[in-house]
């Protein structure tokens, strides 16, 4: 009878690293499937639902509405400021008397008076910084057509009330300019912070008036 032999031993040691990888190849694929679940459910639950991205979708809107609003707001700013200046150049000398006018050239005043007030009287719902500038300036050409309208009635007053009603009228300008400035100071602030720079529509005001003056920054500059 023949003896019987054990498997060669480079059988056996093929077996055994067999045996040793089999394990290995395992453990490998249960890393890269527990990866592969870790970042499914990552995904899942990082992932902006229905209700986040309508409300990112809403906040998107109304920052491009506000944008819009401050730009469109300045540019009537800008041309009421225009329009203004000129009004203000010779009403500050007519109520000083060293140049005055007839009545014709104060009906032109009212008359561009209630151009501004026209012009500053549709108010769309913005943002709160915005609404406080567009208020400020509602109310500002409303305090010019009052001072305006005031002088109008100096001009036809009898002499003995004309100066008092004047000097009325002076101060009625002064208090409208300053709460012009205090709008002006508020559109410049929310056009540096939407993007848009310093934005300056300051009226000429007297000193130690009480009204806000420009800030010296360049006009469109994004800094400061």
């Amino acid at each position: 009878m023949s003896r019987k032999t054990g498997k060669p031993s480079y059988v056996r040691q093929a077996e055994q690293a067999r045996a040793r990888r089999v394990p290995v190849a395992a453990t490998i694929a249960a890393v890269l499937l527990a990866a592969l679940v870790a970042g499914l459910v990552g995904y899942v639950v990082g992932r902006p639902d229905a209700t986040t991205r309508a409300i990112d979708d809403i906040k998107a809107q109304e920052a491009k509405r506000d944008l819009d609003q401050i730009r469109d707001l300045t540019a009537v700013a800008r041309r009421s400021q225009e329009a203004l200046t000129t009004l203000l150049g010779a009403f500050d000398t007519a109520v000083d008397g060293t140049k005055p006018v007839d009545a014709a050239t104060v009906r032109s005043w009212q008359q561009t008076v209630r151009q501004l007030v026209a012009a500053h009287a549709d108010s769309p719902s913005g943002t709160t910084a915005t609404n406080v500038a567009r208020g400020g300036f509602r109310g500002a050409v409303a305090d010019f057509q009052v001072a305006v309208d005031i002088y109008a009635e100096a001009v036809a007053a009898p002499a003995a009330d004309r100066a008092a009603l004047t000097q009325i009228a002076g101060r009625a300008r002064t208090a409208a300019a300053t709460a012009w400035s205090v709008a002006a100071a508020q559109l410049d602030q929310i056009n540096v912070d939407a993007g848009l720079g310093h934005q300056h529509v300051y009226l000429q005001t007297e000193q130690g008036s009480g009204a806000f003056t420009a800030d010296g920054e360049e006009e469109g500059h994004t800094g400061g």
